[in-house]
């Protein structure tokens, strides 16, 4: 399973983006879309589209909050990181800073954040990540520049 992970697009997809996006399972956004409509390239990939609602995403019907299990691993999909990890949670995955994330807090909860799609800021080049599952149900992240 190949789930590609990405955030902060505000109103706009890079292009080639959907191209590259071929090939997985899943497509996981973590808000700041802006316009809905902005997603139709992705859509037309038609693999399951989960979408968080960002801070700039004010009309949308997207939840703030999505829990998912895949591997046995539990996420966490918010667009602005909490304080402290919900109960459960192996992997906080967030947007929001624009930055690229992968560190390991006190608890062993892993925090990621797949960085921006729109544009390079504060340093970090526009990106997106893929979590890629193997077969003895381990997970790996991996991010990549736009």
């Amino acid at each position: 399973m190949r789930i590609a992970v990405i955030s902060d697009s505000h109103d706009r997809l890079p292009a080639g983006l959907a191209g590259r996006l071929r090939g997985a399972t899943e497509i996981w956004h973590l808000g700041d879309v802006c316009l809905p409509g902005t997603l139709a390239p992705l859509e037309e990939l038609a693999v399951p589209l989960r979408i968080v609602r960002g801070n700039c995403d004010w009309a949308s019907h997207w939840p703030e909050v999505l829990t998912l299990e895949r591997g046995g691993t539990r996420f966490h999909l918010v667009h602005i990181p909490p304080l402290r990890p919900p109960a459960g949670a192996t992997a906080i995955l967030h947007g929001h800073t624009h930055v690229p994330r992968d560190e390991v807090d006190p608890h062993g909860v892993r925090w990621l954040n797949p960085g921006c799609l729109a544009h390079a800021h504060r340093g970090a080049p526009a990106s997106f990540a893929w979590l890629e599952f193997g077969d003895n149900g381990g997970w790996t992240w991996r991010l990549e520049l736009l």
